[in-house]
């Protein structure tokens, strides 16, 4: 099935998300939307969904423009999508999740479970997804679950299917199987968007690329492209995106955990008995799927965890059992993992943004008054430091595009005197030039010769950060290895199997 977009213009109040965007994908295609967080992808996926309405333009299906009123329409036509967020209800079996909405009956309106389970058999088998029908979705790996995203769209006759960015919660192994699945959905005449911002995918299985920007198709790209070409294209100059670091110079163990438990408020154990130490000088990234204990770890270093036990001391002093200003106090910088709900108060300015870990004294705060004109040049001199992007120092936050927004988070933590800087996830939603700046400012922080600690679901921004590396698998750490660990071998330990005996030692 052909697949047309023809001038499509969607707009949220005074935004214009997606500006006349034009886009072609031919039958049996895999083309490739390009474009960092926020450039207008999903935004143009959505309106092919049927989820918003284009304010302008047309959708055509084999030279047919169509009207989609909701999602029903656009499936009905034989569009599918595969979201980012799976769409599945876990306690569910794979057959029950695949006939949902769709449900068909049998004799005296009893639900034809057996006819589910017959089409998840065919689409398996025909695809070699391997798939149980009768398997609790719960159960299955990540990538599993994925598949069976796939098997109900496919069980839907869609004829077009949307991927967007689905190898977020993916080990390197279950992408290059999503990879191979893809092709092979090609080359059944299935036509793929595939929504992404990761260069080296994106170069792996497409056809064709285009790239926006802005919610403006900026060009069009052939998978022989190079890397810098591509980014060059995303965010409209040259990027450097390798990052430049020295061998690290290596202090004493400046952060010991050992011992770390973190129980949720159910009961269950999100961090199990887990023991490392970051040294003076060098940096240590995290890394797992997302949801295997890596959050509630950061969250219990800075004293957001309630039900914890172990030890956790910086630099010989406990801070297991002190409050969140006791911890920030002593020196712990912090980046959280989610800058819109943990990271900022959007209401408030770029200057009183910068000051929120020093609310409480000097040198912004004065008997109990805020000492206006320090803050003021302090701002001034920080949105120079690190190029934030604003229309000054008393512009709201919340009026930043992501990569500011960072920014503004970055120059808050790293304005202070540090002995120890976690980043969680330090570059998401960020566009490339402005991660080619974290990570210098990142790196800088370490060769300062304060410890370290990166989290990240981005495997290739770990290796490239990271002197050694920590997986962790459901709460547990599989091992600690070098920085220069193949992607292979870590990925088989996000996946719960055991580094060898050299990597394992920490």
């Amino acid at each position: 099935m052909k697949l047309e977009l023809r001038g499509i213009t969607k707009r949220f109040g005074a935004l214009t998300a997606n500006d006349s965007i034009d886009l072609t994908v031919e039958p049996g295609e895999i083309h490739s939307l390009l474009g960092e967080n926020g450039a207008g992808k999903s935004t143009l996926m959505n309106v092919l969904y049927g989820l918003y309405q284009a304010d302008e333009g047309d959708i055509l299906l084999d030279d047919v423009v169509q009207n989609f009123d909701g999602p029903g329409d656009a499936m009905a036509a034989g569009i599918g999508m595969v979201h980012q967020h799976f769409m599945l209800v876990p306690v569910f079996t794979v057959a029950e999740n695949v006939m949902l909405g769709h449900e068909e009956t049998g004799f005296a309106g009893t639900l034809d479970i057996g006819a589910a389970r017959e089409k998840v058999r065919e689409i398996s088998d025909r695809f070699g997804f391997d798939v149980d029908p009768d398997a609790i979705v719960e159960d299955l790996p990540v990538g599993v679950q994925q598949r069976v995203e796939i098997i109900k769209a496919l069980s839907r006759d869609a004829h077009v299917l949307v991927f967007d960015e689905p190898t977020a919660v993916l080990t390197p192994q279950e992408t290059d199987e999503l990879m191979e699945t893809m092709r092979r959905l090609r080359d059944g005449g299935t036509s793929i968007v595939f929504i992404t911002h990761k260069l080296r995918e994106v170069r792996e299985v497409s056809d064709r690329i285009t790239v926006i920007r802005l919610g403006k198709v900026v060009g069009e790209a052939e998978p022989t492209a190079s890397n810098a070409e591509l980014a060059s294209l995303m965010v409209g100059r040259a990027v450097e995106l390798t990052v430049a670091k020295d061998a690290p110079k290596l202090g004493d163990d400046a952060l010991v955990v050992d011992g770390l438990t973190v129980t949720d408020s159910v009961g269950t154990v999100v961090v199990d008995d887990v023991s490392f130490s970051v040294r003076g000088g060098e940096i240590l990234a995290v890394v797992g799927v997302q949801g295997n204990g890596q959050t509630e770890l950061t969250e219990a270093i800075v004293g957001l965890q309630d039900r914890v036990g172990g030890s956790i001391r910086l630099n010989g002093n406990e801070l297991l059992g002190r409050s969140v200003r006791e911890i920030l106090d002593a020196g712990v910088g912090f980046v959280p993992e989610d800058r819109s709900v943990d990271g900022l108060v959007k209401e408030f300015s770029i200057a009183e943004n910068l000051m929120l870990d020093r609310s409480h004294g000097a040198p912004f705060v004065s008997a109990g008054s805020v000492q206006l004109r320090d803050l003021e040049r302090f701002a001034i001199e920080k949105i120079d430091e690190f190029d934030i992007r604003t229309q000054g120092p008393a512009q709201p936050a919340g009026f930043l595009s992501g990569g500011n927004q960072q920014k503004v988070v970055l120059a808050r933590e790293l304005s202070r005197e540090l002995s120890l800087f976690i980043a969680a996830q330090p570059t998401r939603g960020v566009d490339v030039g402005s991660i080619e700046f974290i990570h210098t400012r990142i790196v800088g922080t370490r060769d300062a010769g304060i410890p370290v600690v990166v989290i990240s679901t981005e495997l290739d921004e770990a290796a490239a950060l990271a002197d050694r590396i920590m997986v962790m698998y459901r709460g547990k750490v599989v091992g600690i290895v070098p920085g220069d660990t193949s992607r292979e071998e870590i990925g088989l330990m996000m996946a719960g199997m055991e580094a060898g005996a050299e990597g394992a030692a920490s």
